[in-house]
Formats: structure tokens, sequence, C-alpha cells
């Protein structure tokens, strides 16, 4: 399992550092809302979605892409403070409360809800290769936080974190994360990746926040599998389990951290 799951690792790695450094601005956007358009089948999956509803609705949620990119099309102040809405408050809630997803128009909105701005922040901040290292500082601290959380876990974990829907997550994990994640942010920011000027002590009170809805996002889908009855949302990655597996982290933090940064810009 370890090995395929590094083999997998290393095939995927130099693709997305291409990707991220070489392609064009609409090769990008394709590349992305291609893992986006995965992850997005995976999720209709998990909703019990029927064949014919899940393909209109993964051609339906394509055209909308290919219509936002034709037309330059960018969130606006309203959408962003919907998604902060949505990461802060109501997946937490969703969480809490245990909803389990019901096919229908609120669910496909959901959808729409989880990848679209991800999407569109993967496209805001990487407008051009040369911003790439932007993006990729972002990306990064996602993953710092999953593997400080893996073998803070491994060595203190003895407080469960949410044992109804993750049973293997604990709060020690989630303090390593904290503090892996504080010491990378002031790192990153000293080596100017960070794309606007901020202090260390401004910025540390945002990477744990954006590290607090990187958790979010993970037990958000990890409830969405339980409740489907699935382990894995597919098997496209070997090893890794499907492409919502490995972004249900990312797609948060791009969201929550593209809405804060076009408030301060607004």
């Amino acid at each position: 399992m370890l090995r395929t799951r590094v083999l997998t690792a290393l095939v995927l790695l130099p693709l997305i550092l291409a990707a991220l450094f070489r392609f064009p601005p609409l090769a990008w956007a394709g590349f992305t809302a291609l893992i986006a358009g995965l992850a997005l089948w995976e999720y209709a999956r998990m909703a019990g979605m029927q064949a014919a509803a899940k393909w209109s609705y993964l051609l339906a949620s394509a055209v909308l892409a290919g219509a936002a990119w034709k037309l330059d099309y960018r969130m606006g102040l309203v959408e962003h403070v919907a998604v902060l809405a949505f990461w802060l408050v109501l997946a937490p809630l969703w969480l809490v409360k245990r909803w389990k997803l019901k096919e229908g128009l609120l669910v496909r909105l959901l959808g729409w809800l989880l990848m679209f701005p991800a999407w569109f922040a993967m496209i805001d901040w990487r407008p051009v290769p040369q911003a790439g290292v932007q993006l990729l500082a972002l990306m990064a601290l996602v993953w710092v936080a999953d593997i400080a959380a893996y073998f803070a876990g491994k060595a203190f974990g003895r407080r469960k974190l949410a044992p109804a829907i993750s049973p293997g997550k604990s709060w020690e994990g989630v303090f390593g994360a904290v503090v892996a994640v504080a010491l990378y942010s002031v790192v990153v920011n000293h080596l100017g990746w960070v794309p606007f000027s901020i202090s260390d002590w401004l910025l540390l009170p945002v990477a744990v926040a954006l590290t607090a809805v990187s958790v979010v996002g993970d037990l958000l889908e990890s409830w969405f599998k339980r409740s489907a009855g699935i382990k894995d949302s597919s098997a496209l990655l070997p090893g890794h389990g499907g492409v919502y597996d490995r972004i249900d982290s990312l797609i948060a933090v791009l969201a929550v951290a593209n809405a804060l940064s076009a408030l301060v810009r607004f």
C-alpha cells in the first residue's frame, strides 16, 4: 500500500509542478478544471446521483466553467462573503448536525460551492506561470498541516477530534499542524512568497485560521463518505483513493484564502 502510494505521488508531483510553472493560462485553467471536475464526479457519486443525473450535472458544470473562462468571470464581494459563510459557519455546523447528502437541487448547488470557488482561486492566484510560487506556497500550507497532523497524531494522539466522523484524527494532531503551519508561514513570509506585504504577527492568525479550515474541509469529505457508506471517494489514484480525497482540505483553504485576499482588495 505504501509503495503504491509513493509511486503514484512520484508520478503526479512532476505533472502538477510542470502544469503550475509551465502551462499558459488557458492550459492551466483546463488542467485545474479537470481536477475539479473529477472531484465533482466523485462528489456526485457520494450524493447518490443516478447515472443520467450525474452526467447531466457534470455537463452543466463543464458548460458553466467554460462560460466563466470565456467571459473572464471573477467572483465578486457577495460570492466571496458566501464562501466565507459556508466554510466558517455552515460547514462546521454541518459536521455538528451530521446532515446527509440527499440528491436534489441543494446538493447540486453545494457541489458547485465546494469546487468552483477553489477553481477560481487557482486561476486568480496563478494568472501567469511566474506567479506559480505563490500558489504553491498556499498549497504547501495544506500539505505541511496534513503531514504534521499525521505524525503528531501518531506520536501523541490521545483525544479524538471527531470519532463519529473520522476516528483516526486527534486534537494532538491538530495542535501539531498548527505549530508546523505557524513556523512554515513565517519562513514563507520571509522568502517573499506571500503575494502581499504583511507582518509575521498578522500572518500567524491567518495561517492558523487556514489550518482550521483545512481540518474542516477534510472532516466534511470524511462525513460525506461515511454517510454514503464508502471508504474512498473513488479509486482513481492508486494508494490514495480519489481526487476529492486528495483535495478535500485544499479546496477549502484555496476558497477561503482567495476570499480573504479579495476582501482586502475591496
